[in-house]
C-alpha cells in the first residue's frame, strides 16, 4: 500500500459537485480517501480564463503501482466529462487530478514526475497540501510543507 497525495481541480460546471463525485470515484476505484483538505477558489494559473477555479488535496491509501495510478486517474477524468490534455499549454477543463506524491519515492519518467514538478509554485496545491499535511516532507527538496509554503 501506498500514501499518495492527488490535487484536484475544475473551473467549469458545478464545481463543487464535480469535485465530490470526483473524490467519490476516486475512493471507489482507487483506494481509501484518508484526508481531504477544504475546497480552496483560485485563479487561473498559466493562463487567461474568467473562470475561477475551485481545487482540493486529498490523502489516498491505494495499492496501485504509480503509472496503474496515472492510468486509472486519467480513466477517472475521462468519466467525469475531461476531453483529452491540451497540447497547446493550459485551458479550461472540468476536472484535473495530479499525482502530488507517492509515499517519498521520486519517480522521473517521460509521462510521469514525482513528485509534482509545479507544488513548490502554486498556491492552489501548497495552501490546501498545508491543511492536511503540513509536517509531509518534499523528498526532493526536504522541506516540510509548512516550511514551503511560509517561503513562497
Amino acid at each position: 500500500m501506498a500514501l499518495v497525495f492527488l490535487g484536484l481541480g475544475t473551473n467549469l460546471g458545478e464545481k463543487e459537485q464535480l469535485l465530490n463525485d470526483t473524490i467519490i470515484q476516486i475512493s471507489l476505484q482507487l483506494g481509501e480517501v484518508l484526508r481531504q483538505s477544504s475546497f480552496f477558489e483560485s485563479k487561473p494559473w498559466g493562463f487567461i480564463s474568467d473562470n475561477d477555479f475551485l481545487n482540493a488535496v486529498i490523502l489516498v491509501n491505494t495499492s496501485l503501482s504509480p503509472i496503474k495510478l496515472l492510468e486509472s486517474i486519467q480513466t477517472i477524468e475521462k468519466q467525469m466529462g475531461r476531453m483529452s490534455k491540451s497540447k497547446f499549454g493550459y485551458a479550461d477543463r472540468l476536472i484535473d487530478v495530479d499525482i502530488l506524491f507517492y509515499d517519498s519515492r521520486i519517480i522521473n519518467l517521460p509521462e510521469l514526475k514525482i513528485p509534482h514538478p509545479l507544488i513548490t509554485v502554486r498556491d492552489f496545491v501548497l495552501v490546501p497540501l498545508c491543511e492536511i499535511a503540513p509536517d509531509f516532507v518534499h523528498p526532493a527538496i526536504g522541506l516540510k510543507i509548512s516550511e514551503i509554503s511560509l517561503n513562497n
